[in-house]
């Protein structure tokens, strides 16, 4: 159960027209997650605009974004991540089921992914469990993306670890 109330058209009539702003950018409906950043009206919608830009306006495929993502959600025990994105994204994105559950594996096993994905998910490794990232693995992921790419998906792996950490912090519902 969540440890702040959920904010809604009922409980937060003054709300409606955020909320009517959400619902537009979320499937039609106040998931969760907004449910719970709308007891800050400001934030809830700045974090709308920045995670939608992260996730849609980048220059990484939608494959590598996906891998990222249940990456970070792995090591910080997100539940409601992995889910939601197995659950709505990872196969449309290009993602086997199979490669979701190598990757949610601490240890991949070998010939699942490419030298460059596996180079990516090294990076995530360390910039999620160390918050920094040595030469050589920085090095591997360069060698494969540009400065632009290298910096969209660092903001990437940052944006992720920040919203699996607020939602783990709230303890944020399942999505119905």
């Amino acid at each position: 159960m969540a440890r702040v109330k959920y904010v809604d058209e009922t409980s937060h009539p003054e709300l409606i027209e955020e909320i009517k702003t959400v619902r537009a950018q979320r499937r039609g409906k106040l998931i969760p997650v907004y449910g719970l950043l709308l007891n800050s009206p400001e934030l809830a919608l700045s974090w709308m605009q920045f995670l939608n830009a992260v996730r849609w306006k980048i220059k990484l495929s939608a494959r590598l974004r996906e891998m990222v993502i249940l990456r970070v959600a792995l090591h910080n025990k997100s539940e409601y991540v992995i889910e939601v994105h197995r659950k709505n994204f990872t196969e449309a994105d290009g993602l086997s089921h199979a490669e979701c559950d190598a990757l949610l594996k601490k240890k991949i096993p070998q010939g699942i992914f490419n030298t460059e994905e596996m180079s990516v998910v090294s990076y995530v490794d360390q910039l999620t469990l160390k918050a920094q990232v040595d030469d050589e693995v920085f090095a591997a992921v360069k060698a494969h993306l540009s400065d632009r790419q290298m910096v969209e998906l660092s903001v990437l792996i940052g944006a992720y670890n920040m919203h699996t950490r607020v939602m783990s912090a709230l303890r944020i519902d399942a999505e119905q």
